[in-house]
């Protein structure tokens, strides 16, 4: 029988009852082997856990944490570039009143704000 035979047979009456048995023999090794076809899986997902999800849940902690400390006189950045300091805080609005310039006031979302400037001590940068 050639190899075209052999093929159409399979398509049509299906794999032998000796060979069915064997492949469902529910046994340990086909559970090792699926444990083994999976084992891939399991390694991309642990490399997108450790280098995407766990460092993003930390940076999100930090600024939940950095938005909650903000009070007045805070000098820092809103989305889009925009230095000022906190001149008050609206907190049933989640709103932030920066003050940009003088007699200049916005209002931005609590959640716009980017970063808080930390003032350097005068003398400690390079002479």
């Amino acid at each position: 029988m050639d190899i075209t035979g052999a093929i159409s047979r399979l398509l049509v009456m299906g794999p032998s009852p000796a060979a069915r048995q064997a492949g469902t023999a529910g046994g340990p090794q086909s559970g090792a082997a699926m444990l083994m076809a999976m084992a891939p899986f399991i390694v991309i997902f642990l490399i997108f856990y450790f280098l995407i999800i766990a460092p993003q849940r930390k940076q999100q902690k930090e600024t939940e944490k950095m938005l909650a400390a903000l009070k007045k006189g805070d000098r820092v950045v809103a989305a889009g570039g925009i230095y000022g300091t906190i001149a008050e805080l609206k907190e049933s609005e989640r709103i932030v009143v920066l003050q940009v310039g003088q007699n200049v006031r916005i209002d931005v979302a609590r959640s716009s704000v980017t970063a808080v400037i930390r003032e350097s001590v005068q003398g400690a940068g390079p002479k």
